[in-house]
């Protein structure tokens, strides 16, 4: 990913066939109800399930952001078995040639039920959605408990992610737009391109993966969650 402005360095390559995955379980719970991802994303195939990120504490009770068989972009959580947010975006993600960049912002103790998650696609905040079940007010999201975290793949051990990503981030219990993570370009506003971020507040459980230190690919370049 360049720009003349922020160039990224370094991506980090999952492959599918080796079951790549990263994985770190915080010592403690951040802000179960409001939190920003941002994934700068290459796929390696399409048409294939593949999470970029769960919180798993078992089986029926996890959250995830993903891809699925169809290419629809997604977040999900459950709790005890029953879902309590599930929101799929209409658009697909089906060029293994692009970088994409994914950001879902949740807060949900916000008032508005259609704010309490929002996808962005390439900066774009997604309206059109396959499924949309919000959560309800100020509902448990399971997004920074002191369970397992991990970074392509189910955490079950399946559905793992294969292409590249690139400036991984989490901000803990803070909800961000597309915006702090990237722009429009000037000269050639249909292009997003990335900001640098490492002026953003990350919180408890957030990081910062940018995947420069080849010695220890999930050092948080933000403070000490490393994965």
């Amino acid at each position: 990913i360049k720009d003349t402005g922020f160039d990224v360095a370094n991506s980090l390559r999952f492959n599918d066939g080796s079951s790549d995955y990263l994985s770190r379980t915080p010592s403690g719970a951040g802000s179960t109800t409001k939190g920003t991802f941002s994934f700068w994303v290459k796929r390696g195939v399409i048409t294939s399930d593949m999470y970029l990120w769960t919180n798993f504490a078992n089986s029926t009770n996890w959250s995830a952001i993903g891809i699925n068989n169809v290419d629809y972009v997604y977040f999900y959580a459950e709790s005890g078995g029953s879902a309590v947010a599930n929101l799929k975006t209409n658009r697909v993600l089906r060029d293994p040639s692009a970088w994409y960049h994914i950001v879902v912002a949740l807060d949900s103790t916000n008032g508005t039920a259609d704010d309490r998650v929002k996808i962005y696609i390439n900066g774009v905040q997604q309206t059109s959605f396959v499924q949309r079940t919000n959560p309800s007010s100020s509902a448990d999201l399971g997004i920074s408990e002191a369970v397992p975290m991990e970074i392509g793949r189910y955490g079950g051990g399946s559905a793992y992610f294969d292409g590249y990503m690139a400036e991984v981030v989490m901000i803990d219990n803070t909800t961000l737009a597309a915006s702090d993570f990237g722009e429009f370009d000037s000269d050639s506003p249909t292009i997003w391109k990335p900001k640098d971020v490492s002026g953003l507040t990350f919180g408890t459980n957030g990081f910062y993966l940018d995947f420069e230190d080849s010695s220890s690919l999930g050092n948080d370049a933000a403070g000490s969650n490393n994965f």
